[in-house]
């Protein structure tokens, strides 16, 4: 097929604010992981599939919960509100705990 450009599995985007290798970020409507550390407004790839351990916010979350991004705090949530929806929690996390796994759902 001569129009596919690429999998899409990552994409290079450029990083709204300083993000570091790792972490979560959300560009426009979609929501990557930065696979490298990024300053802002450096382009840099972002994975948008996959699983993985991202800075969650105060709350329990349960296994299987939404997952949220808010992008305010800079860190996942099970709470809907005006939060982006990123994906899926993989297992549960007790409140205070400060990482939570999320499978990620592909923007869209």
């Amino acid at each position: 097929m001569r129009n596919f450009t690429a999998k899409g599995d990552s994409l290079t985007l450029t990083a709204p604010y300083a993000v570091a290798a790792g972490a979560g970020a959300l560009i426009g409507a979609v929501f990557g992981v930065a696979k490298s550390a990024l300053a802002v407004g450096a382009r840099g790839v972002f994975e948008l599939v996959g699983c993985y351990d991202l800075a969650k916010d105060a709350n329990a979350v349960a296994e299987g919960a939404k997952a949220y991004w808010d992008n305010t705090a800079k860190v996942v949530t099970a709470t809907a509100g005006a939060n982006t929806p990123i994906g899926v929690f993989t297992a549960a996390r007790a409140a205070g705990a400060t990482t939570a796994n999320v499978r990620l759902n592909a923007s869209f």
